[in-house]
């Protein structure tokens, strides 16, 4: 599936789409590849293009897709490198020509299996990029066709450019249901984490949206548990945007760590700057992305209160929790609403918070805080709050008072 908001990349946006804890993953947000198989740089290069096939592809007429089809099944090298970059080209964001061109995937796997210079490869996976990208059809066929094999040698590759491409089309082939337990089985996980861990920036963002979109099947998840992935993707969380949409899916895997036992979230307490850059995605993150921020920080707290409250209470939570609880979803309402709750100097349980109890465990809890900074700032988001729920309430009276006037 398809969504928005991707990272900044090498590779420019192919178009513009619409868009996860263990239990609250939904397949609806999977990543399809923000980059395509378009570059910065220039790739097509006609002097390389031997004569009798430099032709001009400049629609996707008939005449012109079949041209082009005929030449990426050409016995001629450079006749097939040109058609890679032509379909690269006119697929960049016209969906129409990836349907056109979907008879070229097994042609341009076949160029990933060659032992041909890097820019042959480069071509056709760039190619194959574009042809995947926001259309199920050409995922399923790309993984159908065998490029699974060769796309993963390229994952393991010296070459950083290969790298990352291989990162960006395992990102676009995984948001295919059809293609997770595939992707899953053939090893791919613990590759990623690798890439996570020694890769460039790119490639790190995408093999962790890729991870992200894999851990949806819960066998995949059970295989990315098994490879530990929590400090490398700390690393990269602390290290990127905290409104990126690297930062969300960080996150969203972190939540899925945090229920599967005590290590993960021992880790986080004792990885240095882990838990404040969750409290910073909490504070400046996406909404799915504060979401699973204080989904990390209310699981942590659930499983041991006395363990993992001062160290929670420490990066300034308090702020943050406020303004979820009347700016967040539904669910991060609930969650930050739960975690306050747990936060404060009782330890009476309760199973839910009543509206009219908020102010008080803030006060409570703001009383406790060190430093003024942080207490005047916790203090004014809590006035902030309190004025937003009056404000609601007078709307919610006034529309009622609205309605029983009505003829």
């Amino acid at each position: 599936m398809d969504l928005a908001g991707e990272p900044n990349s090498l590779i420019s946006a192919v178009a513009s789409s619409s868009s996860s804890s263990v239990s609250s993953i939904d397949t609806s947000l999977d990543c399809d590849s923000p980059r395509g198989g378009d570059v910065d740089h220039e790739l097509l290069n006609h002097t390389a293009v031997p004569s009798s096939s430099s032709v001009s592809v400049s629609s996707s007429s008939s005449a012109s897709v079949q041209r082009v089809l005929s030449l990426i099944r050409s016995e001629d090298l450079g006749s097939r490198l040109f058609a890679a970059r032509e379909i690269r080209r006119l697929t960049k964001t016209s969906h129409r020509c990836r349907r056109h061109f979907s008879q070229a995937v097994e042609p341009l796997v076949s160029m990933l299996r060659f032992d041909s210079p890097e820019s042959h490869h480069e071509a056709a996976l760039l190619a194959l990029l574009n042809l995947a990208v926001k259309d199920e059809k050409n995922k399923v066929s790309i993984i159908e066709a065998g490029a699974l094999e060769p796309i993963i040698n390229f994952l393991q590759s010296n070459s950083p450019t290969l790298q990352e491409y291989a990162s960006a089309s395992l990102l676009t082939l995984s948001a295919s249901a059809s293609n997770k337990p595939i992707i899953g089985a053939n090893g791919v996980i613990p590759l990623l984490v690798k890439v996570i861990k020694h890769g460039s920036p790119q490639a790190k963002a995408d093999a962790v949206m890729a991870l992200s979109n894999l851990s949806t099947l819960s066998d995949n998840l059970s295989m990315i548990l098994a490879t530990k992935p929590l400090s490398p993707i700390l690393n990269l969380l602390i290290s990127s945007k905290k409104s990126s949409k690297t930062s969300e899916k960080c996150c969203s895997l972190i939540e899925s760590l945090m229920v599967s036992g005590e290590e993960p979230r021992s880790g986080l307490i004792s990885n240095e700057g882990g838990v404040l850059a969750v409290v910073e995605v909490l504070e400046n993150g996406s909404l799915q992305a504060r979401e699973h921020a204080v989904g990390v920080l209310l699981t942590l707290c659930q499983s041991d209160r006395s363990k993992y409250r001062e160290p929670i209470l420490r990066e300034g939570v308090i702020p943050g929790l406020l303004e979820l609880t009347v700016q967040g979803t539904s669910k991060s309402r609930i969650k930050a609403q739960r975690l306050l709750c747990l936060l404060r100097d009782s330890e009476s349980p309760r199973s839910e918070v009543q509206p009219d109890t908020i102010e008080n465990i803030v006060s409570s809890l703001i009383s406790h805080i060190d430093g003024d900074d942080q207490s005047g700032k916790a203090k004014k988001m809590l006035a902030e709050m309190v004025q937003v729920s009056m404000e609601k309430s007078l709307r919610h009276l006034q529309e009622r008072a609205s309605t029983l006037v009505r003829p």
